[in-house]
């Protein structure tokens, strides 16, 4: 994979993790699928991407250290909330004619909105990147770790949202992974249900968190 000409300024995004790093540019690939379960380049949590009312979403699905808090959230009332199960891509629509989704993450460390774009990799990588007024750019690379998602029930009225096998993608050769080996996080889907909870599965459906579900478009 080549590498960006230049040195980009380092964005330091959080997302219930410390997103941090050059971007890197993206080789021509085949179309991938960026909705599944994917490990952040430093393996602290794995994010969730699904598609929900034809928009791409992602809230964090699993921990490394459990029990972390929304502390920096600018909302006292959300100073407490859980990070897991937090909603960190918001309404990322697809750019016409390319393999790239744009919208806004969440940044825990500062409790603020960036614009962002997420741009998968082949099958088994997904590259975001996130800005700062436009400028200030900076990305990592989020490794698969979870099969993509089916077209959630709870968005099933969506108009023309794409339909999704479920199938497991095959590991790319020669890929390596950002960050060294975490804990094995539980598979997506787990034992439970599309939108219940359960003990290999505590997030579920993302898209019936009532932050996406109750997003107005």
């Amino acid at each position: 994979m080549l590498h960006c000409q230049g040195t980009l300024m380092r964005l330091a995004l959080y997302t219930g993790l410390i997103l941090a790093g050059g971007f890197t540019c993206l080789t021509p690939a085949l179309a991938a699928d960026p909705t599944g379960d994917w490990r952040v380049a430093d393996g602290v949590a794995n994010i969730r991407v699904a598609q929900c009312n034809g928009s791409m979403w992602g809230a964090v699905s699993w921990e490394k250290q459990p029990g972390g808090r929304d502390e920096n959230n600018p909302d006292a009332s959300k100073k407490t909330r859980p990070t897991l199960g937090m909603v960190t891509l918001i309404d990322m629509k697809k750019k016409p004619g390319a393999e790239q989704w744009e919208g806004q993450v969440y940044n825990a460390k500062d409790g603020q909105l960036y614009s962002a774009t997420i741009t998968p990799a082949g099958t088994d990588q997904l590259e975001i990147k996130g800005c700062v007024m436009g400028f200030l750019c900076g990305g990592e690379t989020w490794t698969r770790v979870g099969p993509p998602i089916p077209s959630s029930p709870a968005n099933a009225m969506a108009k023309g949202a794409p339909k999704s096998t479920g199938a497991a993608p095959k590991a790319a050769t020669g890929t390596t992974v950002a960050a060294a080996p975490a804990p094995a996080a539980p598979k997506a889907g787990g034992a439970a249900k599309p939108g219940q909870k359960g003990t290999a599965d505590p997030v579920g459906d993302i898209c019936l968190l009532p932050e996406i579900a109750g997003f107005a478009h």
